[in-house]
């Protein structure tokens, strides 16, 4: 059911409460510039990657142009949003407004379970490492270092979150611009003999697996991109949330661009895709030893805990802040809005609980629950963005109407691209079908969006009773 509000002036910190309780302003326009910028360089583009391209190929190109043009238009809709109505619970604020309150349960808690269970995993990786260098402490107990630090980081203050992902991002950039400078320089033979096209061609072609390949992966590049939503909840705590936010997604498009095609084109001309080391070290370290780069695997191991840490870090921000903006509007317990010194102490110290949880399944039942939970969060992506879009249907036409001046950012091409993403994010969960995997993931996401969207419902009727009983 749709509502008309009455809107706070933007960038005031009354447009960016939920339920009344207030959180602080601590993030800079510094913060929100680096944040986004270093939002698209995760763990995932350094070492996932490589799975995606042993499974598609060079072909991994033209999936990153697809799944980067998708997540640039999920972007722009999730700006024109925030920019015009900037929210702690951004997306689920505003699906909640548009469409109903099953809209923004489902999609608020979707998103919290799938940034707790990327908290578990990339703890657990950052812990394997940090126990390969300094082997006296288990993998478990850097684990247990890692929450414990980023916990306490996270309940002090929100600059703090602003300060590591500053730093953690400037270390990404630096890495993945110097990777980028040395590829350019070895494809054009600087570092040896040019390798032309035959990497792209001469190993099965450039689409060597067909269909099957690219199926698999496209489900890799998609979740590369899992998270840069938080960029939109981080700007509701900066000291111009509407104006942050518009600067933020004005520029995703370049940084896709450049970060995920570029360095992926770098990876298939300068070496073989079928190269096992590429899924198994890595594609970037693969490429830094063909080109002779002294103590490759130490520069890119030290780059990719950075990056492990930086998704901790800013997961256990979006999941906080999810979650206090969930219960502050009567879709979770009450406890968890309890805010101190300007920080939802709880909301923070419940997603880092969870998963840590989910940490300790991952080390007893490692290929049932822990199993289970990683691919229901690997779709619960998505589900935002099949969300993100009906809600940017409805919003878009209800601000032309009533308060057209709040449209600072704008969709491409409205309403064609916005039904267009749509219709892309159902042609991957076709996809999906084609494959045991995939329809087990889908099942099981089926059941727990299934469970928060009759949830929502009922908090939905129970509050139109009320309404109607006044």
């Amino acid at each position: 059911m749709s509502r008309t509000r009455t809107p706070s002036p933007q960038g005031s910190p009354q447009a960016v409460q939920s339920g009344g309780a207030a959180l602080s302003h601590g993030l800079k326009q510094r913060h929100l510039s680096m944040i986004a910028l270093g939002g698209v360089i995760g763990a995932g583009l350094f070492v996932g990657s490589g799975v995606g391209i042993a499974a598609a190929g060079p072909a991994i190109v033209l999936l990153f142009i697809g799944t980067g043009a998708l997540v640039m238009l999920i972007m722009r809709m999730l700006g024109e949003m925030s920019a015009a109505r900037p929210s702690t619970g951004s997306f689920s604020v505003h699906a909640e407004e548009e469409l109903g309150a099953w809209a923004g349960s489902t999609s608020g808690w979707m998103y919290w379970l799938m940034l707790c269970a990327g908290v578990a995993a990339e703890a657990t990786a950052a812990g394997t490492i940090m126990h390969g260098w300094v082997p006296f402490l288990p993998a478990y107990g850097w684990v247990a270092v890692f929450m414990v630090f980023f916990c306490a980081s996270n309940l002090t203050a929100v600059k703090n979150f602003g300060e590591f992902e500053f730093w953690f991002s400037a270390v990404k950039v630096t890495a993945i611009v110097a990777f980028l400078v040395l590829g350019v320089l070895g494809i054009l033979g600087v570092f040896g003999d040019a390798p032309g096209t035959r990497h792209l061609t001469g190993h099965g072609g450039f689409f060597p697996t067909g269909a099957a390949g690219l199926a698999a992966g496209l489900l890799t590049t998609i979740s590369g991109f899992a998270g840069l939503e938080t960029v939109t909840i981080a700007a509701a705590e900066s000291d111009h949330p509407s104006r942050n936010v518009a600067r933020a997604v004005r520029t995703a498009v370049w940084r896709i661009a450049v970060f995920y095609i570029g360095s992926m084109a770098v990876v298939v001309t300068l070496v073989p895709w079928n190269n096992p080391r590429v899924a198994t070290e890595g594609p970037y370290v693969t490429v830094l030893d063909r080109l002779g780069i002294p103590a490759a695997g130490t520069i890119m191991e030290i780059v990719v805990l950075v990056a492990l840490l930086s998704a901790m870090n800013a997961n256990i921000y979006g999941s906080s802040r999810m979650a206090f903006s969930l219960v502050t509007r009567g879709q979770g317990p009450r406890f968890l809005g309890r805010v101190t010194r300007g920080v939802p102490a709880a909301a923070v110290l419940a997603s880092c609980v969870f998963g840590f949880a989910a940490v300790v399944a991952g080390i007893i039942w490692p290929t049932t629950v822990f199993a289970w939970l990683l691919n229901i969060a690997g779709c619960a992506v998505l589900v935002v963005w099949s969300v993100v879009c009906l809600t940017q249907l409805r919003m878009r036409r209800r601000l032309e109407r009533e308060l057209p001046e709040l449209l600072s950012v704008r969709m491409w091409g409205f309403p064609y691209l916005t039904w267009l993403a749509l219709a892309a994010i159902l042609g991957v969960f076709a996809v999906m079908c084609a494959g045991a995997q995939g329809r087990q993931q889908l099942a099981g996401t089926a059941v727990v969006a299934g469970a928060l969207a009759a949830a929502g419902h009922l908090k939905q009727r129970r509050d139109r009773r009320a309404a109607g009983a006044l």
